[in-house]
Order: structure tokens, then C-alpha cells, then sequence
């Protein structure tokens, strides 16, 4: 029956095609050993070669090495090459800061894929069954995740990893095993409930299926998979968008807020699952709390914020776009300070402007069409000197509505912060006139007691 049910999910979802080399993570449980066992006995009806890939992660101890024997006996029986690496897990993940289950993670699918590439292999097969997709989409639930976590571990995903025994619930994996003598390996610690895996598949599913469903595993995996439908054409409308909003670079990724801004909120979670993926390679530890945190971003009150995700991933909030990158930016700070004459200019290369001023009569003035590019202002107003500089804090301004801080005003005009060291301030000897041709002050304008007025005009070099 199971041999049955395999291949017919095989066919249902394409994961093996006629001719494929494929390399299968052998741990020695059950799951792993009753699929080696399957796609050896599949070998001449499905056209393919099997290779075995085992990790130890030097967790165990003499098990891990029990371990390793069992693997290399079993491949020997079966006639399937087979290959064993040993790696110091727990000291990579020390050393590298991660966690155990992540760090054995990533070690294992990075031995499978140099296999897999030596071998000129085509496909990765991994021994999920029916009751590791409940767990997952239990765990996935209790993170808080969306549509994309519900629909639970993909059948194939990226055309390379797939798993073929995903509709087999464990039971019949350990009755298959038993049937066929394989005595399969026990890992002990899959008893411990020290891992949030293990408490749900221990603790909760039982508790769940004496209390409220004894079928819940299947309940919860038919729900999962009525899922898959609506998420893949959700998703295949999120790419679409993602390809329009999103502009690509060696190492990060820019997301077009002109463009993203209107989009649905449901292509806007996924367009940012993909920004992540592009930049880190997948979304590991990546949960739904993390996504919300980034959309929260497209306000405009989030202007020049950042936010640091899990795995070193920093997303930072520009005028115009979203930008991922695993590169902390560190802005420079710009000072400098020029006396400004009232005829004549002066260069400003922190800046790349030049200042031009000008004194004329109010008869003059009023005989000019007015350039909104210029400044104009009441120059029996000024006091003392004037000085052009860079923003200094606590710096005020004038306005209409009384006074602001430069500050709020760079956050109000939407100036990125990295530009705000560069804009200009204008300041006699008691306050300051206007802030680059972006405002002026009102304790400066001119009005009908004007006798002369300076003229100022900003030019880019």
C-alpha cells in the first residue's frame, strides 16, 4: 500500500522525471531508511539511481557513530553508494551563533547539495511523512503565519528538494520498516521534550486527538493541502508584481515604493518574503511578525528608520523604497561653515552648491518678476554677518505657524537623512534666515518697511 501511495504521489506532483540521479538524506530513522527502501525497489520502475548522504552532527555521541555503521550496513545490503561526513555541529553553532537545529540544518542540506553537484545529481530527497507537515503547520500556527505557513512543507521546492513520502503517515513508515526488517535507528532525543517540535508531537497532537480529534493529523494536513491551491496563484500574482517593484543588485534589493505602495496587502507580504529570500537565499526564521514589521515601514512617519531581522538582514526605510541588505549603512557627518558676503558668492563643496547674493532697492525688487528659485529677504532685518553652515542640534526655524525644529522639518519635507548634513543653513547673529531653498524665516520676509533686499540663490555645481 505504501509502495503505491509513493508512487502515486511521485506522479501526482512530477518529483521524479525518467533518468534522474537522485541523493537521499539517510539519518537512519525510520522515515529515511523506509524511503531509501522505497526508490531502491522504484529504481528500474522509474528509470533512476539512488545515492545515500548521511550527516554526523557528533551530537550523540558512540549513537551518532552506531548511527553512522547502521547507514553504511544498510547501503551495502540494498547495493546503493552511499557517502558519510562527520562535522562538529554543536562547535559550528557556537561559533557561528545559531542554534543547534538550525546550524545542523544547514550543514546537512549543504553536504546533500555538494554531493548532489559532484554526483551531477538531479534531484534531494528528504523523508518528511504526514505527521511532519501537521507539526509544522501547528508550529508555523503558534509563530503566527499566513496563508504561505499554512500550506505546510512543499511536495517539491525549487525543482531539487523533493519528498516523496509526505502523504505516509509514521505509523505505517515504522509498520513498513518492521515488515521489511530494516530496524531502522532510534534517535533518542526525538523522545526529549526539550524542542518545540517534539512537545507538539509528543504532548499536543496526542492531547488534541484524545480530546477534541482522534483523525486531527489527516484533519490538519487536508486542510493544509486545500490551501496549496489559493496560495499558489496568489504567489504566482506576487511574482509578477515582484519582478515589476523590485530592482536587484549583487548583494541587496530595492523595493520601488511608487510602485509597491497601492499593491493588495497579501502580494505586498509575499513581494517581501521574496525581497528576503533574493538577499539571504531563503526564509529561515523568517516569521509572519517579521514581514509585518517591514510593511509597517511604507509610513510615511518611518522615513530613514531601519529594522534588523533574524540571520544579520537589515531593511531600511528610504524616501522612495524599501532597501535589504545584509550591510549595516553608516551615514558620514558633513560639517562646515562659510561667511557668506552680501554681494558676491561663495562655493560650498560639502554641499555641491553655490551661494550667489545680491543687495538691491525695494523700487528694484518690485520692478523684478519674481523667481520662485530665490530667496528673498529684508536686509535692514539681518544682524550682524551672515554665515552659511551645516545643521547643528537643536537648531530652530521661524515659520509661519511658529517655530520648528530642523529635525521635524527634514522629517515633514521627507529629506533622507543621509542628505540632511548637506543642506545649507543661513544664520546672522540672531537666528537663522532659511534652510537651503527649502524654507525661510518669517522674522525675515519682506514687508512695506522694506528699504533693501537681499537676494540669495542656490545653483548646484
Amino acid at each position: 500500500m505504501i509502495f503505491e501511495k509513493t508512487l502515486s504521489t511521485i506522479k501526482k506532483y512530477n518529483l521524479i522525471e525518467k533518468g534522474d540521479k537522485i541523493v537521499l538524506g539517510l539519518s537512519g530513522g525510520p522515515d529515511s531508511v523506509c524511503l531509501l527502501h522505497l526508490l531502491n525497489r522504484m529504481k528500474d520502475v522509474l528509470d533512476i539511481e539512488v545515492y545515500a548522504a548521511h550527516l554526523n552532527h557528533q551530537i550523540r555521541g558512540m549513537e551518532a557513530q552506531k548511527d553512522a555503521l547502521y547507514v553504511s550496513d544498510l547501503c551495502e545490503r540494498l547495493g546503493i553508494t552511499f557517502f558519510v561526513k562527520s562535522i562538529d555541529v554543536p562547535k559550528y553553532c557556537k561559533e557561528n551563533k545559531l542554534s543547534i537545529e538550525e546550524g545542523a540544518r544547514k550543514l546537512r542540506y549543504e553536504m546533500f547539495f555538494e554531493i548532489k553537484e559532484s554526483l551531477n545529481a538531479d534531484k534531494i530527497a528528504i523523508a518528511h511523512n504526514m505527521n511532519d507537515q501537521a507539526e509544522t503547520v501547528l508550529m508555523r500556527m503558534m509563530r503566527g503565519t499566513g496563508l504561505q505557513g499554512l500550506k505546510g512543507i512543499d511536495y517539491m521546492r525549487d525543482g531539487v528538494i523533493i519528498r516523496p513520502i509526505l502523504d505516509i503517515e509514521r505509523a505505517d513508515i515504522e509498520a513498513y520498516c518492521e515488515e521489511h526488517k530494516l530496524t531502522p535507528r532510534i534517535d533518542a532525543t526525538n523522545l526529549e521534550t526539550i524542542y518545540t517540535r517534539n512537545k507538539i508531537r509528543l504532548e499536543l497532537i496526542p492531547y488534541m486527538k484524545e480530546n477534541f480529534n482522534s483523525n486531527v493529523t489527516e484533519s490538519i494536513v487536508r486542510m493544509s493541502n486545500s490551501l496549496k491551491s489559493d496560495n499558489d496563484f496568489i504567489e504566482e500574482e506576487a511574482i509578477k508584481a515582484f519582478d515589476k517593484v523590485s530592482s536587484k543588485n549583487e548583494d541587496e534589493l530595492e523595493i520601488k515604493l511608487n510602485n509597491y505602495i497601492n499593491l493588495h496587502k497579501s502580494l505586498k507580504s509575499r513581494i517581501i518574503r521574496h525581497g528576503i529570500k533574493y538577499v539571504l537565499g531563503d526564509t529561515n526564521f523568517i516569521d509572519q511578525k517579521h514581514i509585518e514589521e517591514v510593511m509597517e515601514l511604507e509610513n510615511e512617519n518611518k522615513l530613514d528608520k531601519k529594522i534588523v531581522l533574524p540571520r544579520g538582514l537589515f531593511v531600511y526605510r528610504k524616501k522612495d523604497k524599501l532597501l535589504f541588505t545584509t550591510k549595516e549603512i553608516v551615514f558620514e557627518e558633513i560639517e562646515f561653515s562659510y561667511e557668506l558676503p552680501k554681494n558676491g558668492f561663495v562655493k560650498i563643496n560639502e554641499a555641491n552648491i553655490i551661494i550667489e547674493t545680491e543687495v538691491m532697492t525695494i523700487s528694484r525688487y518690485k520692478a523684478l518678476k519674481k523667481d520662485k528659485s530665490l530667496k528673498w529677504f529684508d536686509c535692514n532685518k539681518i544682524k550682524g554677518g551672515i554665515v552659511v553652515r551645516s545643521r547643528k542640534s537643536g537648531d530652530k526655524i521661524k515659520l509661519s505657524m511658529g517655530s520648528k525644529k530642523l529635525k521635524q522639518l527634514f522629517i515633514d519635507l521627507k529629506i533622507p537623512k543621509e542628505e540632511r548634513d548637506r543642506i545649507p543653513v543661513l544664520q546672522d547673529d540672531n537666528g537663522i534666515l532659511c534652510v537651503g531653498n527649502f524654507r525661510n524665516s518669517e522674522e525675515y520676509k519682506v514687508d512695506e518697511n522694506t528699504k533693501e533686499v537681499l537676494k540669495i540663490c542656490f545653483k548646484k555645481i
